[in-house]
């Protein structure tokens, strides 16, 4: 009897024994499978992620694996956001953000897992909608992007200032390539120099009855692998015309090439295969803005048919938009005209009220590095501006002045290359200034101060930071330190202007008053993320009436008797030297302002030149 109690009270022991091991092993909460499911598909570990569920492991981990290759997800990220228990069933929220890669937005959503009790274990119940509630059996994801076609810059008038040209495209239908999509998409990575990892997961994240533009290429590059290509079965290639050719101005406008593997891994997103890439001028300067960004959009599809079955999610991405210059087509013509003789010039021609650059040309030269940025001697083109401030000193546009063919003022040697040695003229200050005679005009250093000087150039702009999309110089005044100093700055001999600063000073006087450049009208600032806080300008400087009329009535002998005044109509200006064979004219006619520098050639001629074109457009 007794041995029949230590029995039975060994079998109660073992039945609580039995208990409280069952206890040990039933998971107290879900949270531990949640996070080790979410955690597990996070990280790429999809084994940990397939044992937290009911389902088999292989279609598990196939599932969560094909997410990340229908999504071209660069990562998943998960955030619990709530947990309920209702006895042997739980019911998880989390916040899902998937990095869907190519620059586009982040892709959250919310998502549910039910979970359950198995033997003591809690387990996701799985089903396709575990990775998406919308996600059903039979269904699978997609990202549809459409990329917008390159829109042109335009000129002021709106009409193109490029024309189309054909861009080559290689891409191919995803449901025509069954399982050889590896192998096509091998081959054409060996071919181009495109990464194979980042063409096969574009291949698999698309609607597979889209065509999927993956390569582009212009004519030479196309050509040279056109062989190769077509040997590629399956690939198939597209030609589209986009506006890529620049028009004159070319530099200004800048050239344009299909995207690269080099360009797309330095730009990154928005550009995808089909883009086409600004390498220079506002082609470059205004990417964003004539690409915009490709519309995105992550749908599911039916796994049998290959249509749509529902939209998750839509970005519509930044609208591509032309770009407007302020460039006139009948000036521009003028302009190239005038340059086509010469050698070595540049010619800048802006509208006298307004500033806004009509322009550029050159011939030996570059249209944005030396006609808008280029740091040339002034030489007694800058009179000009010395005459300013001598006015505003009250120096007379009569005052007698020698012109003789050497001077030294404070210990500087000063030579007019027009005089014969020896010999000695004199006439007003007005007529120096108009032949430029440098001796006359330096021998006027001491009726100003260095800050009668340098208040007179910022009045004109020199040295201010004014801006353009492009690469521009205001002009640069040295400080000055004594006679010589301010001597050399009358002549010019210790400034350095560009063309485009040069051309805004003869508006400057047109006009009566100094305003900055304006090359684009819209958008307002080259970069989408500053458009609503464009830089500022410097503000429009008056000119002081009286100073202004006179300046206008020596610029006005300046510009009678050479050829820039050879036709009809008044023309207003200087002919400058500035050394080593290099020559300046800077005046107006009627609302146009210009500056030309040129070098073995006489400025006043393509001035001449230049306006006669514009009064007989061809």
């Amino acid at each position: 009897m007794r041995r029949a109690r230590r029995t039975l009270a060994a079998t109660v022991t073992l039945a609580v024994a039995s208990t409280t091991l069952t206890g040990c092993f039933e998971e107290p909460s879900p949270h531990d499978a949640v996070r080790d499911f979410l955690v597990g598909w996070q990280t790429e570990d999809y084994e940990l992620a397939a044992g937290r569920t009911d389902g088999d492991a292989a279609t598990v981990r196939k599932a969560l694996a094909d997410a990340k290759l229908e999504l071209d997800a660069a990562s998943f990220r998960f955030k619990i956001t709530s947990i309920g228990v209702t006895g042997d069933e739980s019911k998880a929220d989390f916040h899902a953000e998937v990095d869907l890669g190519e620059n586009n937005p982040l892709w959250q959503y919310e998502g549910v897992l039910p979970l359950h009790l198995v033997d003591g274990s809690w387990k996701v119940r799985w089903s396709p909608s575990v990775l998406h509630p919308e996600l059903k059996e039979g269904q699978r994801f997609a990202v549809d992007t459409r990329p917008r076609p390159r829109q042109p810059i335009v000129d002021r008038a709106g009409d193109a200032l490029q024309s189309d040209r054909v861009l080559y495209v290689a891409g191919v239908y995803p449901n025509q390539l069954g399982d050889q999509a590896e192998e096509v998409v091998t081959q054409l990575s060996e071919v181009t120099g495109y990464a194979q990892d980042r063409l096969l997961s574009r291949v698999r994240s698309s609607p597979p009855e889209k065509f999927v533009q993956l390569v582009t290429f212009g004519r030479s590059r196309y050509q040279s692998m056109q062989a190769k290509l077509e040997a590629i079965d399956g690939v198939e290639i597209e030609a589209q015309e986009q506006p890529v050719d620049p028009d004159a101005p070319r530099q200004i406008v800048g050239d344009v090439s299909a995207l690269t593997p080099e360009t797309e891994q330095k730009l990154g997103g928005p550009q995808r295969a089909g883009d086409s890439v600004g390498r220079n001028g506002l082609q470059q300067a205004y990417q964003n803005y004539l690409t915009g960004s490709t519309e995105t959009r992550v749908v599911t599809l039916d796994l049998k048919t290959g249509r749509q079955v529902a939209q998750l999610e839509e970005w519509p991405g930044r609208q591509n938009v032309s770009v407007k210059t302020t460039i006139d087509r009948a000036t521009q013509a003028a302009a190239e005209q005038a340059v086509a003789d010469t050698g070595t010039s540049a010619l800048v021609a802006v509208q006298r009220d307004t500033g806004e650059i009509l322009a550029v040309s050159t011939k030996g030269l570059h249209q944005e590095r030396d006609a808008l940025a280029g740091k040339f001697p002034a030489g007694t083109a800058f009179s000009i501006v010395a005459a300013d401030a001598l006015l505003k000193k009250k120096v007379s546009t009569k005052q007698k002045l020698a012109c003789p063919q050497e001077r030294t003022v404070g210990g500087a040697k000063f030579v007019h290359a027009g005089q014969s040695t020896g010999v000695t003229t004199s006439g007003t200050f007005q007529e120096n200034f108009a032949k430029g005679c440098v001796t006359a005009l330096a021998s006027l250093a001491r009726r100003v101060t260095a800050g009668d000087l340098e208040r007179s150039a910022k009045a004109f702009g020199v040295g201010l930071p004014w801006r353009l999309p492009l690469k521009s110089f205001s002009g640069t005044l040295p400080g000055l330190a004594s006679d010589a100093d301010k001597a050399k700055a009358i002549a010019g001999q210790n400034v350095q202007m560009s063309p485009l600063s040069m051309a805004l000073v003869a508006a400057a006087v047109g006009s009566g008053t100094w305003r900055p450049p304006v090359l684009v009208t819209d958008p307002k600032s080259p970069d989408p993320s500053t458009e609503a806080t464009p830089a500022t300008q410097p503000a429009p400087v008056p000119m002081d009436a009286e100073v202004r009329a006179a300046l206008t009535t020596m610029m006005r002998a300046g510009a009678a008797g050479t050829p820039a005044q050879a036709g009809k109509g008044r023309v207003y200006g200087v002919r400058a030297s500035a050394g080593s064979q290099q020559g300046w004219f800077v005046g107006w006619q009627g609302d146009v302002a210009i500056a030309v520098l040129t070098k073995n050639y006489d400025p006043a001629a393509v001035a001449g030149s230049f306006f006669a074109g514009l009064r007989n457009p061809s």
